[in-house]
């Protein structure tokens, strides 16, 4: 029952979440800490943290590490392929009418109107965790890292995984 759990847990996201990694993790989370209480939010939150520090896609190691916390090697087993499950059946099973139809308006208009709903989700995740780690390491500490997290990116162009890592040092070091 528990590999079935798993597999719900990473296989829904993975139908809903039109758009890729980033519109399935407001989904997994609703799934791993809502549904099942696997994680509270501020462990999703470092599980995402760590997942976006590795190279590929989120959602797959989120599935990963996830699977194997709760069911060892085969829940990882089962987290992985569950996540990818959606996108390889559809592939297969749609590849034709995918090709046939890559350049219609209708799927570009379609492609349109979600984009707003993932904003929204990820807004809410991300205010989630803003309030969170707010709570957790203080309002201070979580606007310095925010701050510094923008000028490093946008201003000064640090690559986001160097970002990621001097975040991860610096959490390191002054916020045992």
């Amino acid at each position: 029952m528990l590999y079935w759990k798993i597999f719900l847990a990473f296989f829904i996201p993975g139908i809903l979440g039109y758009g890729g990694g980033p519109s399935s993790i407001p989904l997994i989370e609703n799934e791993v800490v809502d549904r099942y209480g696997w994680l509270s939010t501020k462990g999703f939150s470092e599980v995402l943290a760590l997942a976006n520090s590795l190279p590929g896609p989120i959602a797959t190691k989120m599935a990963g590490y996830i699977g194997y916390q709760e069911g060892g090697i085969l829940g990882a087993i089962v987290g992985v392929f569950a996540s990818v499950a959606p996108s390889l059946i559809l592939m297969i099973a749609l590849l034709s009418l995918l090709y046939k139809y890559k350049d219609s308006p209708r799927v570009k208009k379609m492609t349109t109107y979600v984009r707003p709903a993932i904003a929204v989700m990820l807004g809410v995740i991300a205010y989630q965790f803003l309030r969170d780690s707010s709570l957790d390491i203080g309002l201070w500490q979580t606007l310095f890292l925010a701050a510094a997290s923008y000028i490093l990116m946008e201003k000064i162009k640090v690559h986001p995984a160097l970002v990621i890592l001097v975040a991860l040092g610096y959490g390191a070091v002054f916020l045992r």
